[in-house]
């Protein structure tokens, strides 16, 4: 397969055996007689991606204590942010995917794409250098983190909804959650109820994302 296109969306120079080994996911590697998958060059770009990003978030949040700086970071390496970057770049579809994976859009889960991500910033490490690592991390991942207070809005809704009501001097916020449908293909609802009222309503395939996504409407009603 050509990687010409990713290449020049990356704007680096990266072995081509390394670049299709972090494109590799466990369950090709898998199905193609166990031959060697992504989870070595991941668990280094994760920790390349980590000290990029925690050296950006501590220069450009002076004021920032140690767990405001933690929460930000943490943020800025889930899974849901670099599922973005992934996205941005175009990487699903360089993906080497099992069968399995492939039947149910395997290159488009969060999990996998942010892995894979890792694994290329791993790849880019050895290849070319941490520069070549950190042009990656600049141009794809920085880019989503730069607004503190959205970062944390999107990936702790929750979270930061408690805050704003407890600033607010309001009731803490609680989850009515319901659901529809057969175990292996159900809804769940969520209201946010507060000081007696439904302040917003959200749905999702899951509990978790359900709550998260009524969060994000409380907070913009609260916001007017």
């Amino acid at each position: 397969m050509s990687y010409a296109s990713l290449i020049k969306t990356l704007g680096i120079s990266i072995d081509s055996a390394l670049l299709e080994l972090a494109l590799t996911h466990s369950s090709y590697a898998y199905e193609n007689g166990k031959i060697p998958d992504n989870e070595r060059l991941e668990f280094l770009g994760d920790s390349v991606l980590g000290f990029v990003v925690t050296g950006h978030i501590y220069s450009t949040n002076p004021t920032l204590d140690e767990g405001s700086l933690s929460r930000i970071r943490n943020a800025a390496v889930s899974a849901k942010t670099l599922a973005v970057a992934a996205k941005n770049i175009g990487l699903g579809e360089h993906l080497r995917l099992g069968k399995g994976e492939l039947a149910t859009a395997g290159q488009d889960k969060p999990n996998i794409l942010a892995d894979a991500l890792e694994a290329l910033i791993g790849a880019a490490y050895i290849s070319s250098g941490l520069e070549a690592a950190k042009k990656i991390i600049d141009d794809f991942v920085i880019p989503l983190i730069d607004s503190a207070d959205e970062l944390l809005e999107t990936s702790e809704p929750r979270t930061v909804l408690q805050e704003l009501l407890k600033s607010a001097n309001k009731g803490e916020a609680t989850f009515d959650v319901t659901h529809e449908g057969p175990d292996h293909d159900r809804t769940f609802f969520a209201n946010v109820v507060v000081d007696g009222s439904t302040l917003a309503t959200g749905s999702g395939r899951s509990r978790k994302a359900a709550e998260a996504e009524a969060a994000i409407a409380a907070l913009k009603a609260l916001r007017g």
